[in-house]
């Protein structure tokens, strides 16, 4: 009986270790899901989103179990997991928008932002939605899901669990990718840009040429078909771009450039 009750107790401690991890990781997770692409958008339901932390828990858990036992159980290890997960949520939350700022950059630089502006909690042009719609489908048919799994897996060998990370490397990291959000949007919207300023240099001349015509009441409806011509062709293009400064952050994920 003395046995038993001992090997009860082993496994007790066991249990106790291994439930003490899983919490670890789903922290981590759970925190990168809240603001991950597609997986965290707000249409999903809370209840989905849910589903999915445990899910990608039930993956990344075996794989970085070693790194866990180490770990003391108290709240600071708890919230540098939470720390760390929505960081790396966020690095990828600024792929989408990246999408955004081209999209308003496009909108303004084509008279589309007045036109077709979109309604709803983060209001932004039809180009926003579009350009975002397109950019979470095909990362999704790209494999997001695997991407984002072998990426969790592979934070823990940059930043173990229960241990915060430098604030000098993480501010570091952190400027980069914010850096690198900004210069892929304007990227994206580089065309938009290059033939609206070129519409308003011919706009001032023929009406330098010419002041008594109208120049604005005729030249817009030429901008707005040229915008929906230009964005037609120019967005596959674009979200080639995009796709793949996506494979590159998922290739390696936390260097600095």
């Amino acid at each position: 009986m003395t046995d038993f009750i001992t090997a009860l107790t082993q496994l007790v401690g066991v249990g106790q270790a291994a439930l003490w991890g899983g919490f670890l990781v789903l922290m981590r997770v759970g925190a990168a899901m809240a603001v991950l692409p597609a997986f965290g958008e707000q249409a999903v339901p809370q209840r989905v989103r849910l589903v999915l932390a445990l899910a990608f828990t039930a993956i990344v858990a075996p794989a970085v179990s070693g790194g866990l036992t180490d770990v003391q159980v108290g709240p600071i290890p708890v919230l540098v997991e939470v720390l760390v997960g929505l960081a790396i949520g966020i690095a990828l939350r600024l792929f989408i928008l990246a999408l955004q700022i081209a999209a308003s950059i496009i909108a303004q630089a084509t008279s589309l932002a007045q036109m077709f502006g979109g309604m709803g909690p983060e209001p932004q042009p039809a180009v926003g939605h579009l350009l975002t719609m397109a950019g979470l489908a095909l990362a999704v048919a790209s494999g997001l899901h695997i991407r984002a799994a072998e990426l969790l897996i592979l934070s823990y060998d940059v930043m173990p669990a229960g241990r915060l990370p430098g604030s000098a490397d993480m501010s570091d990291w952190g400027l980069a990718q914010v850096s690198r959000a900004f210069a892929l949007g304007f990227t994206l919207s580089a065309p938009f840009v290059i033939a609206g300023t070129l519409y308003n240099l011919a706009m001032g001349v023929i009406n330098r040429a010419m002041p008594m015509l109208m120049v604005s009441l005729l030249g817009a409806p030429a901008l707005s078909l040229g915008a929906l011509v230009l964005l037609s062709i120019a967005t596959p293009l674009a979200l080639a771009v995009w796709t793949q400064a996506l494979t590159e952050f998922f290739n390696s994920p936390f260097r600095v450039p």
